[in-house]
């Protein structure tokens, strides 16, 4: 049985062209985000500030996509990697948070994020 798009399929199994596809640029913080069950889906604009060896500091404003108390995703150009410390001060908020990235996530040359919070819960989303 040929469907509408003339691929075959058979009891009622999808082709590839069935599917759905996530966008690119969105895709890898979902795709990071199924390794931490207990975030959930945010909108929160950051400054994220990484340090770097001497007194260089580079900073580059996110949007938060995934947060619980402990963990947060973005998506990220800069230049971080596993163990990186870096602060991130919501735009809302006075309040800067100490964090370490504990894992990257790269898809079709975009980075996603997932940050540990060093310096306590967070207080950006209330978990139930």
């Amino acid at each position: 049985m040929h469907g509408r798009n003339g691929h075959a399929s058979t009891s009622g199994v999808k082709t590839i062209s069935d599917m759905t596809v996530i966008e690119s640029d969105e895709g890898c913080a979902v795709q990071l985000s199924q390794f931490f069950r207990t975030l959930q889906p945010v909108r929160i604009p950051v400054d994220v500030t990484a340090s770097r060896s001497g007194n260089a500091q580079l900073r580059e404003t996110v949007v938060v996509e995934f947060c619980g108390r402990e963990h947060a995703i973005f998506r990220s150009t800069l230049p971080v990697e596993y163990n990186d410390d870096v602060q991130l001060r919501a735009h809302e908020s006075a309040g800067q948070l100490d964090a370490r990235v504990v894992a990257v996530q790269y898809h079709e040359g975009v980075k996603a994020v997932a940050v540990r919070f060093q310096s306590g819960p967070c207080h950006w989303v209330t978990t139930t």
